[in-house]
């Protein structure tokens, strides 16, 4: 009988060593030992046996970190590998691992020999290099995002009611991301018509070295101020990261867009031809706040000295867990709108959310 109640406990002690495989050990030199799910933003999310939740620890609190498990990795020069990371001591990180930007394996040169070995490769970089880390075994979920925001106010005065809802959802794999969002408010008040306002989006990335990337981005935006029915926009481009670390990011786009506009009076449709240049910064590591803006400029190749542009600017406050108080907001402009409507059209919306 004590030699089964000893077996039971070595298999028990051997099960729990293999399946918390992953460490960590911080700047303060506490250890935890779980498994490491990914990494984004400068956070870095580890599931334990000791915990219902998973921990979320600032990845610039951590000295080191070894894993046997297989991730999906990217450099702040835009470099992406998939491999394993340990550490070789505080700060350094070894990367065990392919290129799958170069679909070839990686070649690792021996200084003390000058020989060159091909095949699997390593790579030593500072751990500050690493922007995002994701396991390759995790499935479809790891990979997928999603938020949802709801907002609604009632007045007395004219019986005003209004109601916001934001939206995103996306998709992360080794080669390329894909994300779309969809946004919509609804204003009434007596003996004033409503106000409706809705855009969405879907933005297809497809990853180059040095973090480049093509885009293909469809658009679609109504609203009543500026009287668009219908305006859709198919953009396709290329754009780079010239920051990515893990405090914040900054890059710009340019390509070509094909505009498209139905109205709700009987102005006829109007389709043009553009080119557009547009700059994106998202700051992520300012305590619980975290700040998104995007701008891009439409100058059109059909319609001589028309000019657009549209701009969008969140500022996120996460209170509990995962979900969070945001405010945002979105401008329009068009210097030559259709007769009847205004130059600019803008919304100011503060919501709560949640993310996945």
């Amino acid at each position: 009988m004590k030699n089964l109640i000893a077996l039971i406990f070595a298999f028990g002690i051997t099960f729990s060593i293999h399946a918390q495989t992953d460490s960590l050990i911080l700047k303060n030199k506490d250890v935890i030992i779980g498994e490491i799910k990914s990494m984004d933003r400068g956070v870095l999310t580890i599931e334990t046996d000791y915990s219902d939740s998973d921990f979320k620890i600032s990845w610039d609190g951590i000295a080191q970190l070894y894993s046997n498990t297989k991730y999906l990795i990217t450099l702040s020069n835009g470099k992406r590998y998939n491999g394993k990371v340990n550490s070789v001591g505080d700060g350094v990180i070894s990367i065990d691992t392919y290129d799958p930007d170069n679909l070839l394996p990686l070649r690792k040169k021996r200084r003390n020999t000058g020989t060159e070995d091909i095949g699997g490769g390593t790579i030593e970089v500072d751990i500050n290099e690493i922007v995002y880390l994701n396991a390759l075994d995790e499935g479809f979920w790891s990979r997928l995002s999603a938020n949802i925001d709801l907002g609604w106010s009632l007045t007395k005065a004219n019986n005003l009611r209004q109601f916001n809802i934001r939206s995103g959802l996306g998709y992360l794999a080794d080669r390329w991301k894909a994300n779309g969002s969809y946004n919509s408010l609804r204003s009434t008040q007596d003996e004033i018509d409503p106000v409706k306002r809705t855009d969405a989006d879907f933005n297809f990335n497809f990853f180059l070295p040095k973090d480049w990337y093509l885009l293909y981005n469809i658009t679609f935006l109504s609203n009543t101020e500026q009287l668009i029915k219908l305006r859709t926009g198919n953009k396709i481009g290329i754009g780079n990261y010239l920051v990515h670390n893990n405090k914040s990011y900054f890059g710009f786009q340019v390509g070509v867009n094909y505009n498209n506009e139905r109205y709700f009076d009987d102005t006829p449709s109007r389709r043009t031809g553009e080119g557009f240049v547009g700059a994106e910064l998202n700051m992520y590591d300012i305590g619980d706040l975290s700040l998104f803006s995007q701008v891009v400029a439409y100058p059109s190749f059909s319609e001589s000295g028309r000019f657009r542009t549209d701009f969008k600017m969140d500022v996120k406050y996460e209170f509990f867990s995962d979900f969070y108080v945001k405010l945002g907001t979105t401008m329009n402009y068009d210097n030559r709108p259709i007769e009847g409507a205004t130059t600019l059209d803008y919304i100011f919306q503060t919501t709560v959310g949640w993310e996945l």
